[in-house]
């Protein structure tokens, strides 16, 4: 028996994580496997020779810097789409990444011919649910099997006609590896600025401001701020820095110290940037105030887009306000610091929140995600 084909495309270094444990897991139920196609580094470790390094360039954000790109992109599109016809691989599982993942399902389903039999795979749903609920039935129409990692998304696809299977949330697995055993410190408040440059430029001086104002006022709180990486702590110390707001009162912590995970288990509360990192501190118990702030004309764009009440995946998932959530000018530091001062002076109202928050992550299912996916591939496969 002849060893099945597998063509993967991730544009985003947590796609490049989801896509190298997706491939051990196929490996490990497998026996002959061959991969190709773009990713990242942990992929190509996982896949060998046939899997491009691109991530580094492919992720970039937004419609100015994609523009800026478009040569390239179109370039690395018609590339990726030959190798597809010259590999002929059994299956294309496409990572997250829609602006690109999507318009590659569309060429490889029209080149159908050129590629008889292969079986396009979705992995981790594009958000369509928030911005654009009408590209569900054109997805359906090019996709063979959506592998999705919230519940609510299931149906929605489910009702176009999409065979899709709620795999559960693959960070479960990082959450549960990394939980410690450990008392919170009541006088210890989190500062999540996010990983990326900009939101950090926009955040951080917001949340800095905030931590001044609860410290004038009570000098036995402390505050800590995870970087994810070393230019990243240089970035937030020049902000800290350039406000005259230092003192011995607000520390950047490393990935040595144990990350944002290890703060979101010691920290009594915390004020995090829109994303993922949210999900994480919920699941760790830590009650938190979400911020979110872009450049105007971004998120006036997005508004008109966006069809959701809620932009914090906890809410989402719980389908009322759970976590509070401070939007563009809302996102200073008299509504922050209320907040988080209410967390630390009102306890109902932290157990409330907490409880809520409990009962919302319990929807992302038990670990094995990765695992669950690889199945379902093998089964899409066979099928």
């Amino acid at each position: 028996m002849s060893a099945k084909k597998i063509y993967l495309i991730s544009g985003e270094v947590s796609g490049d994580t989801h896509g190298a444990e997706l491939m051990h897991a196929i490996k490990s139920e497998m026996a002959e496997v061959e991969f190709y196609g773009a990713g990242g580094p942990e992929m190509k470790e996982a896949g060998g020779e046939n899997l491009r390094d691109w991530v580094e360039q492919a992720a970039v954000m937004g419609v100015v810097e994609v523009l800026k790109h478009y040569r390239w992109f179109k370039k690395q599109f018609i590339s990726m789409l030959a190798e597809l016809k010259e590999v002929q691989p059994d299956a294309l599982i496409l990572i997250d990444y829609p602006g690109y993942n999507l318009r590659m399902a569309k060429a490889v389903r029209e080149a159908r011919d050129a590629i008889p039999g292969i079986k396009i795979i979705y992995y981790v749903s594009p958000q369509v649910w928030a911005w654009n609920k009408g590209r569900i039935p054109k997805m359906a129409a090019i996709l063979d099997k959506m592998l999705c990692i919230l519940p609510f998304e299931k149906k929605l696809y489910e009702d176009s006609g999409l065979s899709t299977t709620f795999v559960g949330h693959p960070i479960v697995d990082e959450l549960v590896e990394n939980k410690i055993e450990v008392i919170r410190d009541k006088n210890l408040v989190g500062l999540f600025p996010g990983s990326r440059e900009r939101e950090i430029a926009k955040l951080f001086p917001v949340m800095v401001d905030a931590a001044r104002r609860m410290h004038n006022e009570n000098k036995d709180l402390r505050f800590q701020a995870p970087a994810a990486s070393e230019k990243l702590a240089e970035l937030m110390q020049k902000i800290i820095d350039k406000n005259k707001h230092g003192g011995d009162f607000i520390q950047i912590t490393s990935r040595a110290d144990g990350g944002s995970h290890k703060l979101m288990q010691r920290a009594h509360c915390g004020v995090i940037a829109s994303g993922t990192a949210t999900l994480e501190a919920a699941w760790y118990g830590l009650p938190y105030c979400l911020v979110y702030k872009i450049a105007l004309p971004t998120y006036l764009l997005g508004k008109m887009l966006v069809k959701i009440e809620h932009i914090g995946l906890v809410n989402i998932l719980a389908g009322k306000k759970v976590v509070e959530e401070f939007i563009q000018g809302e996102a200073d530091p008299i509504h922050i610091k209320e907040a988080l001062v209410k967390f630390i002076t009102d306890s109902k109202h932290t157990d409330k929140v907490k409880s809520e928050m409990a009962e919302a992550v319990a929807q992302l299912g038990e670990p094995g995600c990765h695992l669950r996916a690889a199945k379902e591939v093998i089964s899409t496969l066979e099928g």
